[in-house]
């Protein structure tokens, strides 16, 4: 059986599985911790590390493509990667090295356009032909699609919500800017301002953590015509209903115009495997397969 080599690269994780045509993942990802610090080579060896033990457990499945999620910004086709949360790569030639590891095909997205990919191939956006896919994690992104089209950007960036302002003059951000909603509402921005872990948040953080996602998706949603937002991410996730809730109630107030009026913010339908398959999805469709419902 055909199948993709899918890798997610995260400023806490590397993973790796093979994922078939249907984008079911063909067995539990291989998982390493992406080094905290250290030389770009050293963070190319957890990738390659991972790599190594999906293809031992290929089986019969046969790997004829590889597609990567990979935190940005990139350069386009991710030639040139230069994740915020993994500061060992300033420019590093991604697919260039991962396309000599593995002999194969590679295509490189950044890590939450993969995501919207996945959702909307066999997720919580399926058949959707306009939504945003939006990750609250170690760091926020987003993908978005329009018309059943993956919006790209001039360099391959079209999509980071996590740099949309939701505090001004708020929390200095990694981008050099200050009130980010990654600066806000991402993993180490919450500890870094309460000195506890997210998973160890107050109900009045996770309120307020929600609220400001909900905020940076109504300027989506009414800049962009959108009625769905799919959220995914360790924070959001983990923080589970009462996020969800904040956000969709300042949503509700702040999406006011007739045509974002009643938009939706919804849990990811693929949980933790959302980044493999979405990883997955990005080398499908490189490969030219339609991974996404066309309006």
């Amino acid at each position: 059986m055909e199948a993709a080599l899918a890798i997610d690269i995260g400023g806490t994780k590397v993973a790796s599985a093979l994922v078939d045509g249907a984008g079911r993942p063909m067995g539990p990802p291989a998982l390493a911790p992406t080094p905290a610090a250290g030389d770009a080579e050293a963070t190319f060896a957890a990738v390659a590390e991972v790599v190594a033990a999906a293809l031992a457990g290929a089986g019969a499945a046969v790997p004829v493509v590889c597609g990567v999620g990979c935190g940005g910004p990139m350069t386009a086709g991710g030639e040139a990667v230069s994740p915020l949360n993994i500061p060992a790569w300033r420019g590093f030639p991604l697919r260039r090295r991962l396309a000599e590891l593995t002999g194969l095909a590679t295509f490189v997205d950044n890590d939450a356009k993969a995501l919207a990919l996945a959702e909307g191939w066999v997720g919580a956006a399926a058949g959707v032909s306009d939504f945003i896919a939006v990750v609250v994690s170690t760091g926020v992104g987003g993908g978005v699609v329009l018309g059943g089209r993956l919006l790209e950007g001039a360099a391959g960036n079209a999509g980071h919500v996590g740099h949309v302002v939701v505090v001004p003059e708020g929390r200095p951000c990694a981008c050099g800017g200050r009130g980010c909603l990654e600066a806000e509402a991402s993993g180490p921005s919450i500890e870094a301002a309460t000195g506890r872990p997210a998973a160890q948040a107050t109900t009045e953080v996770i309120a307020r953590t929600g609220r400001l996602v909900g905020l940076a998706l109504a300027s989506v949603a009414n800049l962009l015509d959108l009625r769905l937002a799919v959220v995914a991410g360790s924070v959001a996730l983990g923080f589970g209903p009462p996020f969800f809730a904040a956000a969709q109630a300042e949503l509700d107030v702040r999406a006011r115009l007739q045509f974002s009026r009643g938009a939706r913010v919804v849990p990811a339908g693929l949980g933790t495997l959302g980044p493999i398959v979405g990883a997955a999805a990005v080398g499908w469709r490189g490969w030219g397969r339609q991974v996404l419902a066309v309006a």
